[in-house]
């Protein structure tokens, strides 16, 4: 009988993995008819309508830059792009036709969808610019999206990325650079990728430290978006106000001033549209804290570049009580270890009353060497736990910066307990249902 048992629950076993691997096979084969579909039905819109198409790629700072130049190119035409990140090869064209992402396996969702979009190619598009931002985990992805054709592409950083797939910056900077093959204009920020991937290559650069389009910014104390020079070329020069804070925030902005120049905007609508740039839930949000405190909410994801920008905002800002929480930065493979030391040897004791890290690598690799340079530091497996520490010793006026990447550590929960105003717990990033079970499954709540 235990025999026969056994036999039963290995064919059991055996044949729900068939299933499984049936089903995957199933997934893939019919995402890949429905990505070539929609492919064609962008095509056909391209010929039929006439429209412009920008395209942000990189490292970092994708959905952000794509954000500020819609919201400045929307100040003068009408703009199609997405809230989130639509940036895979099945999600990118559903943006050009307004349609939300059903099941893969929903057949009669997805035929409503091709029947619809059939019908706006043949009809009138409301649409003189359509934004995108294109992504990619692993070599080989970003030249699917040639069909494009974009007008303006727009590369924010070559830095490394979901490095167990690429393994290393080089190869990180050949799958990036792909969409120099079918970028009729190639718009390039040169603070945030080196310079030998350049060579070459035709761009346009754009840059705080350089380029066709650079933007002189000096760092302000009191947390305000800083007044800014806008030099174009070598001789033209646009004082502006940005409506984002610290250099990566200069970053983004500048990017959306050089592809609406690009574009044939004023000057005068340009200094417009950059007031139109609007903070983005998790990327640089300043929020009103506990004890009159402030948090610089930047918790949607981290990179050794990123953070370290966060950092000299934190540093640069006047308060008796800074307060830096660091969350480990996923997606690094073999290069954690030393990107992690990287942002630990940049924590400085002068300016950093305390540092608090959340997650295995931050916990492993920054809180000794930051302990070792002299800052003070406490480290927690669940940002829930960290923000219960904080809550009662943040002190009047101090200032947080809550800094991390998703899986393993979510710092937006951290927050919370800061917030003088909870409703502002909304504000915050992965606050859907979805997000909270994923965020109560990784940290169960205390009892």
């Amino acid at each position: 009988m235990p025999a026969f048992r056994s036999v039963f629950l290995v064919e059991k076993i055996t044949c729900g993995l068939a299933i499984l691997i049936s089903m995957n096979i199933i997934k893939r084969i019919g995402k890949s008819i429905l990505c070539v579909k929609l492919e064609y039905q962008v095509k056909k819109l391209r010929k039929k309508h006439s429209f412009k198409v920008i395209a942000v790629a990189g490292s970092v700072g994708k959905t952000s830059t794509k954000l500020a130049i819609a919201q400045v190119l929307g100040t003068k035409e009408a703009v199609r792009y997405q809230d989130g990140n639509y940036n895979d090869r099945l999600t990118v064209p559903l943006i050009f036709f307004d349609q939300t992402e059903p099941a893969i396996f929903n057949v009669m969702a997805w035929f409503k969808i091709l029947r619809q979009n059939n019908k706006l190619i043949k009809g009138d598009y409301p649409y003189k610019y359509i934004v995108v931002e294109l992504g990619t985990d692993g070599p080989g992805q970003l030249e699917k999206f040639a069909y494009l054709k974009p007008d303006i592409v727009v590369l924010a950083a070559i830095a490394p990325e979901h490095m167990s797939y690429f393994g290393t910056l080089d190869a990180v900077a050949a799958e990036e650079l792909e969409v120099r093959k079918y970028a009729q204009k190639l718009l390039i920020n040169t603070d945030d990728t080196p310079a030998k991937y350049l060579q070459g290559i035709d761009y346009i650069g754009y840059g705080l430290n350089g380029g066709t389009y650079q933007l002189n910014v000096s760092a302000r104390s009191d947390l305000q978006a800083p007044k800014g020079s806008l030099q174009i070329s070598s001789n033209e020069k646009i004082d502006v106000q940005l409506a984002t804070i610290g250099s990566q925030g200069a970053k983004i902005s500048l990017g959306a001033a050089a592809v609406a120049h690009l574009l044939g905007f004023t000057y005068d609508e340009i200094k417009s549209g950059l007031l139109a740039i609007k903070p983005v839930p998790g990327r640089m949000q300043i929020l009103a804290g506990i004890n009159n405190s402030t948090i610089i909410d930047d918790t949607y994801n981290a990179s050794p570049i990123a953070v370290k920008a966060a950092l000299e905002v934190l540093y640069a800002a006047e308060s008796p009580q800074r307060i830096a929480i660091l969350g480990s930065m996923n997606e690094l493979g073999a290069s954690s270890q030393a990107l992690h030391e990287e942002v630990a040897n940049y924590c400085d004791p002068q300016k950093l009353s305390l540092l608090v890290t959340i997650g295995k690598d931050a916990n492993q690799y920054i809180a000794p060497i930051a302990t070792s340079k002299g800052c003070k530091v406490m480290s927690f497996d669940d940002p829930n736990k960290a923000g219960q520490y904080l809550a009662p010793i943040l002190q009047e006026l101090a200032i947080v910066l809550a800094k991390g990447s998703q899986n393993g550590v979510f710092a937006e929960e951290t927050i919370k307990p800061l917030l003088a105003n909870s409703a502002d717990s909304q504000k915050l990033v992965r606050q859907s249902e979805y997000w909270m079970n994923v965020k109560r499954q990784q940290f169960p709540p205390a009892g």
